[in-house]
C-alpha cells in the first residue's frame, strides 16, 4: 500500500500547485478516481471546482472533454450522433464528449432531465447505446459534474437515478485567508494550471485501481456499513434513504482511502469520514423535516452518533491477521 500512498501523495502535490488548502476535497476526489467512481462537485461559483476537474486530468494525461451544459442542449450533443455519408451511402457514427477519460460535465444541473438522463448509461455500465449501436467508453472513465447550490433559476434538479450513480458529493468552499493570499500571488503572471504536467501514466492508475481492492475489511466493519446504511433507510425524517449501491461505495471508498493512508486494512474512522460524502446525497428528505431545516448532512450526523461503533472481536484485531 505504500505505493499507492506515495503514488497519490504525488498527484495531491502536484494538484495543489493550483488548488490551495483544499486537500480533503482533493483526496476524496483521488479515491474516486481509485475506485472508478463519478464525483459530484457542488458550491457556490468561484471556489475552483472546474479548476480542480482539470488538474486532476492534466496530473493523470488523462483524455479530457467538457461539456457546458444549457436548457437547450440535447442528448445526441452528449454521446454523438449518426450522419449520413452521401460519398459512401452509409451512416457514420459521429462520437460525442462522452467519450473521454474524465468528462467535465459543467453545470449538470442547468440541462433538462431528458440530457441528463443522457448520462444515466455512460455512468453505470461505461459505453453508450447510439441507434441500436453500442460504443465502449475508453478506462478509465469518469465524470466530474458541477453544480451551483444556491441558484435555481433556470436549472432542474438532477434525477434520484442520476444522484444515485455519483460516488461522492464533494464541497470546495472559500479557501482560507492566507490560502487566498497564494492564490493570488501564484496568479500574479499566469495561471499555475498552464505549467502543470503529468505525474503519473494511465496505466499506472488502472494498476492502482485493481490493487485497492485487496485491502482488507473485517466483518465487523461490513457491519458497520450496513448498520449505517440501514439507519437511513427507517430515520424519521428521512422519506427515500440510501440504496445497496450506497453500501456499495461505502465499501470499496473506504478500501481506497485506507490505501491511501498507507494501510491495507479499514477502520471504523474510514466510514466515519466517508460516510457524509457517499451517503447524504443519496437522501431525499421528509418535506416536514426540510421546513425544520434539517438536511441530509445533518441526518448523517445524528445517525453516526446514535449506531455504535463495532469494537474489536476478542482474540482478533480489524488488522488482516500476520500470517
Amino acid at each position: 500500500m505504500e505505493q499507492i500512498k506515495s503514488t497519490v501523495e504525488r498527484i495531491a502535490a502536484n494538484v495543489e500547485t493550483v488548488i490551495v488548502g483544499k486537500r480533503r476535497a482533493v483526496d476524496l476526489v483521488l479515491v474516486a478516481l481509485l475506485c472508478r467512481g463519478h464525483v459530484l462537485l457542488e458550491d457556490v461559483p468561484g471556489t475552483g471546482k472546474t479548476t480542480l476537474a482539470k488538474a486532476i486530468a492534466r496530473s493523470l494525461g488523462c483524455m479530457f472533454k467538457r461539456i457546458q451544459f444549457t436548457p437547450d442542449l440535447l442528448p445526441s450533443d452528449v454521446t454523438g450522433v449518426s450522419i449520413y455519408n452521401q460519398q459512401t451511402h452509409t451512416f457514420e457514427f459521429r462520437a460525442g464528449p462522452v467519450l473521454a477519460q474524465i468528462l467535465l460535465a459543467d453545470e449538470i444541473n442547468r440541462a433538462t432531465p431528458k440530457t441528463q438522463s443522457s448520462l444515466l448509461e455512460a455512468m453505470e455500465e461505461r459505453q453508450v447505446t447510439v441507434d441500436g449501436e453500442t460504443i465502449q467508453l475508453p478506462q478509465p472513465f469518469i465524470v466530474l459534474a458541477t453544480q451551483n447550490p444556491i441558484e435555481y433559476e433556470g436549472t432542474f434538479p438532477l434525477p434520484e437515478a442520476q444522484l444515485d450513480r455519483f460516488l461522492l458529493r464533494v464541497h470546495l468552499g472559500y479557501p482560507e485567508r492566507n490560502d487566498e493570499i497564494t492564490i493570488l500571488r501564484r496568479q500574479r503572471q499566469q495561471h499555475p494550471i498552464d505549467a502543470l504536467e503529468q505525474v503519473i501514466s494511465i496505466e499506472t492508475l488502472l494498476e492502482l485501481q485493481q490493487q485497492i481492492k485487496e485491502v482488507y475489511l473485517d466483518e465487523l466493519i461490513e457491519e458497520y456499513i450496513l448498520a449505517l446504511v440501514t439507519a437511513t433507510r427507517s430515520h424519521e425524517d428521512v422519506y427515500l434513504g440510501a440504496s445497496t449501491r450506497g453500501s456499495l461505495a461505502l465499501y470499496r471508498t473506504a478500501q481506497a482511502y485506507a490505501a491511501i493512508a498507507g494501510r491495507d486494512y479499514v477502520i471504523p474512522d474510514d466510514i466515519k469520514l466517508l460516510a457524509g460524502p457517499v451517503l447524504a446525497h443519496r437522501l431525499i428528505v421528509n418535506p416536514s423535516a426540510r421546513i425544520r431545516s434539517v438536511t441530509a448532512e445533518t441526518i448523517i450526523s445524528d445517525i453516526l452518533n446514535t449506531v455504535a461503533v463495532p469494537g474489536a472481536r476478542a482474540g482478533r484485531r480489524f488488522e488482516r491477521a500476520a500470517s
